[in-house]
């Protein structure tokens, strides 16, 4: 199994910013530290190129990202002011992505330790998310006849708006999102299945949804390969999720995609996503937790 991690491109961020950039070099510091992965099993995401970002992002859009000259508006729209810095880090998670879904395609799982992008739209970023690449890896793929349909298992605590959208239409994608009905995004797109939870939204009754639909949307999707976006923010200590699960509740929600992907042969691939705990120990430790439920399961 390998994974893909972008941490080393640096984003420089004004001081005090509320993202904590740092929790990416931690996850893979703590794979390393707790032997759930060993280091040769960690390769350097390479920066995708615009052509393949062309796929599911408009030119204006693009070009707009590469010159530098994104306004003030979509630069707020975004949450990170734009540099050199944030461009090479957002093409080197986008990139790491799709290595990561063509390496499970050949051995069965393997994911991003960045990644879950799933608020940027076709035309503009949001929400902490420059480009979608969970759309791009899915676009590039069924281009290229790798796979005849992709599910994107969205269990980010809020909506992927930006996949549902970027996909409304297209029957080879099936978006499934579970996700905090009064969280961000406000106004939410129509993904192929959503599943809105209530605030203080506990262990059980998450499961209890999540059983009610998961194999379900594997039956209706009948997938090729699976994009996992695994955002721990629904942890009760993440300071944006409003839900309340605790690690083990994460783990079974885990255990869950795995396992079914795993009964049904289908190659998963799976994105880091949101995690704003403080401190943010315990989103790291709840990101550890699904490499190695992942571990577990296709070791």
């Amino acid at each position: 199994m390998r994974a893909w991690y972008s941490d080393p491109y640096e984003v420089p961020l004004p001081e005090g910013h509320r993202f904590p950039m740092g929790k990416y070099r931690l996850v893979r510091e703590a794979l390393l530290a707790r032997g759930v992965l060993p280091a040769e099993a960690l390769e350097l995401a390479r920066p995708l190129d615009r052509r393949t970002l062309a796929l599911v992002h408009e030119a204006d859009y693009l070009r707009a990202c590469f010159e530098g000259t994104l306004d003030e508006a979509a630069q707020r729209r975004i949450g990170f002011p734009w540099s050199e810095g944030l461009l090479t880090r957002s093409l080197a998670s986008a990139g790491g992505t799709l290595a990561a879904a063509r390496y499970a395609l050949a051995h069965g799982a393997s994911g991003n330790l960045a990644g879950g992008t799933h608020h940027a739209h076709a035309g503009f970023g949001a929400g902490y998310c420059v480009f979608n690449d969970l759309a791009v890896t899915a676009a590039a793929l069924l281009s290229e006849g790798r796979v005849e349909r992709v599910l994107v298992v969205d269990l980010d605590v809020h909506q992927g708006d930006g996949t549902a959208a970027i996909f409304r239409g297209e029957p080879r994608v099936f978006t499934f999102s579970m996700h905090g009905e009064k969280n961000f995004p406000f106004r939410k797109q129509a993904s192929t299945r959503d599943v809105e939870l209530p605030d203080g939204c506990d262990d059980g009754r998450y499961l209890e949804l999540l059983d009610a639909h998961l194999s379900e949307v594997f039956e209706a999707s009948a997938p090729s390969l699976v994009l996992y976006q695994a955002g721990v923010d629904a942890l009760k200590e993440d300071t944006l999720g409003r839900l309340h699960l605790t690690h083990e509740g994460l783990r079974a929600r885990d255990r869950r995609v795995f396992d079914l992907c795993w009964s049904r042969a289908v190659p998963v691939a799976v994105t880091l996503g949101g995690g704003y705990a403080r401190p943010i120990e315990a989103s790291v430790d709840a990101s550890v937790g699904t490499w190695e439920e992942l571990r577990r399961r296709f070791a």
